[in-house]
C-alpha cells in the first residue's frame, strides 16, 4: 500500500458507550501495525486493553498523528473537535450513532476505505468553530469552544424566558421565548434547523441566529457575518435557564448574565473521501431521517 509521508501514526479516539467502539478499536491497532502504521490511544483506552506501546496523550497527537479515526456518532465527533479540533488534526469520523450527519464513514466501510485516507487520498474539509462566554457582574464564569451551537434555552419548566440580543452592540429584539440558538453553519442542520431556522452551506463562514418558540408573529432566523459578535442577555429567566454547548456542556444562567459568542478563530478540519458532497449527505440523511417516521 503507497502511503503519504505524514506522521506514521494514526489517532484512535472511540466512544465506548457505543456497541462495537472498543472491538474495532482493537481491530484497528491490530490492522495499522500489520499494515506498518502506529495506533494511538488515549492512555486509559491503552491501559484498559493492555496495549502500553499505543499510548500517547491527545496533547501529543497534533505532532505525531496524521489524523484521528473517531468511533461513534456525531456527538462523539463534536466533543472531539472541542477537544482537539482546533489544533489541525484532521478528523475521520465513523459513524456507529444513528444520524451520523458528520461522520464520513460507517463502521462496517473502515477497512475497506482507510487505505485510501492513509495514502493521502482525502481533502480536508474545514468548518469554523465558535468561542462562547458566559459574563457575570463583568467577570468570565465559563468559556468553550463549540462546533454546532451555544444555545440559552429555558429548561425543562413551562415558563418562558425573556432575552435581548444585540449583534455587534446594536440591540436587535427582545424575545419571550423558549431560548436563543447561536450556531454555525455546520450546526445549521441541527438544533437550529429543528427550530425552524435555514441549513447554510458548510463552507460559508457565516452565524446563523435562531429563537427557540418565540412568542410573536415576525420572529425570524438571522445570517450574520462571522466577523460579528453575539450578545443574549438574560432578562427575566425560567427557573432553569442555562447556555448549552453542543449539546455536552451545560452552565446554569441568572438575571442579568450575558453570553457572548463570536467565531473562535480556529477551524475544525474533517477527513473527507474524494468526491464527497455536502448535498449528497443533506439529501441522503433528510430521507433517512423521513424513512425513520412511523407509518
Amino acid at each position: 500500500m503507497s502511503v503519504d509521508n505524514g506522521p506514521n501514526g494514526v489517532g484512535i479516539y472511540p466512544n465506548l458507550t457505543k456497541k462495537g467502539a472498543l472491538s474495532a478499536s482493537i481491530k484497528l491497532v491490530d490492522w495499522l501495525e500489520n499494515q506498518g502504521f502506529r495506533g494511538y490511544l488515549p492512555p486509559c483506552l491503552a491501559a484498559l486493553i493492555k496495549r502500553p506501546e499505543s499510548s500517547l496523550p491527545l496533547s501529543d497527537w497534533a505532532h505525531s498523528v496524521r489524523f484521528a479515526v473517531v468511533l461513534g456518532g456525531d456527538g462523539t465527533l463534536l466533543g472531539f473537535a472541542r477537544l482537539l479540533g482546533s489544533t489541525g488534526v484532521p478528523i475521520l469520523g465513523v459513524n456507529l450513532g444513528h444520524f451520523g450527519f458528520l461522520t464520513e464513514i460507517e463502521a462496517d466501510k473502515l477497512f475497506e476505505k482507510i487505505p485510501d485516507f492513509l495514502s493521502g487520498k482525502y481533502f480536508r474539509e474545514e468548518r469554523i468553530m465558535l468561542w462562547a462566554e458566559v459574563l457575570r457582574e463583568g467577570r468570565v464564569i465559563f468559556s468553550s469552544l463549540a462546533m454546532n451551537e451555544a444555545a440559552v434555552i429555558k429548561g425543562p419548566y413551562g415558563r418562558m424566558t425573556v432575552l435581548t440580543l444585540r449583534v455587534s452592540g446594536l440591540e436587535i429584539d427582545t424575545y419571550f421565548a423558549d431560548g436563543f440558538i447561536v450556531s454555525t453553519p455546520t450546526g445549521s442542520t441541527a438544533y437550529s434547523l429543528s427550530a425552524g431556522g435555514p441549513i447554510v452551506a458548510p463552507e460559508l463562514e457565516a452565524i446563523v441566529l435562531t429563537p427557540v418558540c418565540p412568542h410573536t408573529l415576525y420572529s425570524r432566523s438571522m445570517v450574520v457575518s462571522s466577523d460579528e459578535t453575539c450578545e443574549i442577555e438574560v432578562l427575566e429567566p425560567s427557573r432553569s435557564t442555562m447556555l448549552s454547548v453542543d449539546g455536552q456542556e451545560f452552565v446554569s444562567l441568572r438575571q442579568g448574565d450575558r453570553v457572548k459568542v463570536s467565531t473562535s478563530g480556529k477551524k475544525v478540519s474533517l477527513v473527507r473521501s474524494e468526491g464527497w458532497s455536502f448535498y449528497d449527505v443533506l439529501r441522503r440523511k433528510m430521507k433517512e431521517g423521513a424513512d425513520r417516521l412511523p407509518r
